[in-house]
């Protein structure tokens, strides 16, 4: 037996995210009294692969293929149960994120596994198999209850904790079958965001709604992402009226997000928005009606003018980050 963790690279380097799967799936790992292995498709170099084991992966198999340069989600998971059979894996863990909950119920089909979709915790049991995910749009947690021979998990970004575990990590090539009718559908282009952080990494985010009342107004906003390193992002209707870019919309219909700190200015709060932040640390939220349903969530709320309080937060800030 063996917990197989899914990590994925970008462009041949892990993320944050990675690291916390692996501190994730050594925990379960260690409980079982087997060891964690991980698996990552693409050209990786061995610095980056050995990183892994800082947190604890006994062993990681590199999968390089040129027909998986792009992804699909029957490709990918077709490689990731090949991994998880040759090395009787009997729970595979993924991030809960768009290639993790493209892959994750594909596979559990295949592998006739069950599936516990965006855990928040290690399992409470193993016998029966319980973990912990959030219900109800955020609003409550429910114990998952998996009773196959494998089980599926995809773990909700920034709900465990990076842990340092050192072990000599064993790196060896896997050479995986490709299924024919993986790429009957192909990517035209590929469009990558560069220069700014992504809102789905970012610690911190700064977010904006309507209550700014056009996009000329976003310099304040952006002023307060860069004193702070944050990311920046935006409710739905700021996105589809064009004021800011669909790639920052955050929320139930857009990207899910779960940074240490999430700043939301004029944003009233609802609930399709909330679903998709309230996994968030600490959430502050500022807006001029003391009714906004965003105040029940966050954890600080200011009633007032955006465009009194955030430039007097910015020079707090400054001043703040100034005498260290």
């Amino acid at each position: 037996m063996a917990v197989l963790i899914y990590t994925e690279n970008f462009d041949g380097k892990f993320k944050k995210s990675s690291y916390e799967l692996i501190s994730y799936g050594v925990e379960i790992a260690k409980q079982q009294g087997t060891d964690a292995i991980a698996v990552t498709i693409g050209d990786v170099d061995e610095a980056s692969l050995k990183e892994l084991g800082k947190y604890g992966a006994k062993k990681v198999f590199k999968v390089v293929n040129p027909e998986l340069k792009d992804f699909s989600a029957q490709a990918y998971t077709a490689v990731i149960q090949q991994v998880a059979k040759n090395n009787n894996a009997d729970v595979i863990i993924f991030g809960n994120n768009p290639s993790g909950r493209a892959i994750a119920p594909r596979l559990a089909v295949e592998m006739e596994a069950g599936l516990a979709a965006a855990v928040v915790a290690i399992p409470s049991s193993l016998s029966p198999f319980t973990v912990k995910k959030r219900a109800f749009s955020g609003k409550a947690f429910a114990d998952v209850v998996v009773n196959s021979d494998v089980k599926v998990v995809t773990l909700s970004q920034n709900s465990y904790k990076i842990v340092e575990n050192p072990t000599d990590i064993a790196i060896e090539d896997f050479t995986a079958e490709i299924p024919a009718n993986s790429y009957s559908v192909k990517p035209v282009e590929v469009v990558k965001n560069t220069g700014k952080l992504s809102v789905t990494d970012a610690e911190i985010l700064v977010s904006a709604g309507r209550g700014l009342k056009g996009p000329e107004n976003w310099g304040m906003i952006e002023e307060m992402a860069e004193i702070l390193g944050a990311g920046l992002s935006c409710s739905r209707p700021v996105s589809d009226l064009g004021w800011r870019s669909h790639d920052e919309h955050v929320g139930q219909t857009g990207k899910v997000v779960a940074p240490n700190l999430y700043i939301a200015v004029g944003i009233s709060g609802a609930v399709q928005h909330l679903a998709g932040v309230n996994g968030s640390k600490v959430m502050v939220c500022i807006n001029t009606d003391a009714d906004a349903p965003f105040f029940e969530a966050a954890d600080y709320g200011i009633v007032g003018d955006a465009f009194d309080v955030v430039p007097k937060l910015n020079e707090a800030f400054k001043k703040f980050i100034a005498e260290g």
